[in-house]
């Protein structure tokens, strides 16, 4: 079974220090077809936005790339390791993960194969699956690669997962990092006192994907049962937009933690318009159906994808949301990175 052994010393400690991991988009031509230079270009905008990784084949890839009449899996894959080995930083390799235990298990070979460092386990894919079959299924998925553990919401298709589950899952040697993400404070409670209890608090690197709670994520520290707890950085959508804010704030909470600060109340006003810019760009108020669109919307407003478009034509924003993300740019015009992304932009699309 694969687990932090098998990762480099330089992973693991950028990965239990916290960083900005942010979940790739997909650069689409308006064929709906692969765009191969924006999707190069997204990547070096994380990189050179100072995110400490990448996730790949996750939601915000859109899982449509798995299907055969699509076939991207592979190529996006390589597609973004390639990519990153232009760069002079080593950064955190994160591959979704998905399906039933015999797809998830050729996925997790396949980025082992790829070199990514970690499989992002979702097991939406599995929503009558016993506890027992759950854990048997981590197991074997975690054979070929590490894992981050993935709580996702019960509105996009996730499923409630309790405690014991958690525990349980927190044991398994091959998990190195959880990505907490149900939207629910209890449930992310849940979470911590499995981790807690299980005897890895400081093993496991604990990754927020609530997107309703960024910043009171990071800023917490929770104690429960004897152990202190952080959740150290995030791996999240919401970062594959104004990657570059994301970056700064991450290292503005890192700072306040090292040096025992509590959190100045204008860091708490901007957990608020964070979060309302992040209904706008996930399209909370229609059941999160523009999520995907909505962030290919800001880059395209930012000239790193040429449209909006998703694989599935009817997938896109919804109405009223171009508004919406209108409104939170006029709002909180210093939470983009427009300036940022138009300064290197040609460099990035070479």
């Amino acid at each position: 079974m694969s687990g932090v052994s098998d990762l480099s010393p330089d992973v693991v400690a950028a990965l239990r220090a916290g960083v900005v991991i942010p979940a790739h988009p997909l650069a689409l031509t308006s064929e709906r077809r692969l765009d191969e230079r924006r999707q190069r270009a997204l990547t070096r905008y994380y990189a050179a936005a100072g995110a400490g990784g990448i996730a790949v084949a996750v939601h915000a890839t859109q899982f449509a790339i798995r299907e055969p009449r699509h076939g991207l899996l592979r190529p996006v894959l390589e597609l973004a390791a390639e990519t990153l080995r232009e760069g002079d930083r080593r950064l955190i390799r994160v591959a979704g993960l998905c399906g039933d235990t015999r797809q998830a298990t050729r996925e997790s070979a396949l980025a082992a194969d790829l070199g990514y460092d970690l499989g992002l386990l979702s097991l939406a894919a599995l929503p009558r699956a016993s506890e027992d079959e759950l854990i048997a299924h981590a197991r074997a998925v975690g054979e070929a690669l590490p894992l981050m553990g993935f709580y996702l919401q019960t509105a996009v298709g996730g499923r409630r997962l309790d405690e014991a589950f958690w525990r349980r899952f927190a044991e398994l040697p091959s998990v190195v990092a959880i990505k907490i993400a149900p939207f629910d404070r209890h449930a992310t409670l849940d979470v911590l006192r499995a981790v807690a209890r299980s005897g890895r608090a400081d093993e496991i690197a604990l990754y927020t994907g609530n997107d309703d709670s960024i910043v009171h994520d990071l800023l917490t520290t929770f104690e429960l049962e004897g152990a202190r707890l952080r959740i150290v950085g995030g791996l999240l959508g919401h970062w594959a937009v104004w990657t570059r804010r994301a970056v700064e704030l991450l290292d503005e909470i890192h700072v306040l933690h090292a040096r025992s600060e509590p959190a100045p109340p204008e860091l708490l006003t901007r957990a608020a318009a964070i979060t309302d810019c992040n209904a706008a760009f996930f399209d909370a108020t229609n059941g999160f159906r523009g999520c995907i669109a909505g962030l290919h919307e800001i880059l395209r407003r930012q000239g790193l994808l040429a449209g909006a478009w998703c694989l599935d034509p009817d997938e896109g924003l919804s109405p009223g949301q171009a508004q919406e993300i209108d409104r939170v740019y006029r709002a909180y015009p210093e939470l983009n990175d427009d300036e940022f992304v138009a300064e290197h932009r040609d460099a990035w699309l070479r």
